[in-house]
């Protein structure tokens, strides 16, 4: 069983909101999940992000593999060295 860190697809049209969630790669995008790992809003302002990045380690260390969309996401919140 392979282990993503992804986004997960909240929120109504035209209006996003995403949550940060560990999951078996074969689940759909907003399916079945594992654990909910922290979320993130584009649309507001400031953009409000929030990942905890304990959790993250660990799953990383697990074997997990972020997307590029959360691994750049963990950068800015110093979850993971650039």
């Amino acid at each position: 069983m392979s282990v993503k860190i992804r986004l997960k697809r909240m929120g109504m049209k035209k209006k996003p909101f995403y949550r940060v969630v560990v999951a078996d790669e074969r689940s759909p995008r907003d399916g079945r999940f594992i654990e909910e790992i922290g979320y993130y809003n584009p649309v507001s302002t400031p953009v409000e992000l929030k990942i905890d990045n304990e959790k993250a380690a660990q799953w990383m260390r697990n074997g997990a593999q972020p997307t590029d969309t959360v691994r750049a996401l963990l950068k800015k919140t110093g979850a993971i060295e650039k």
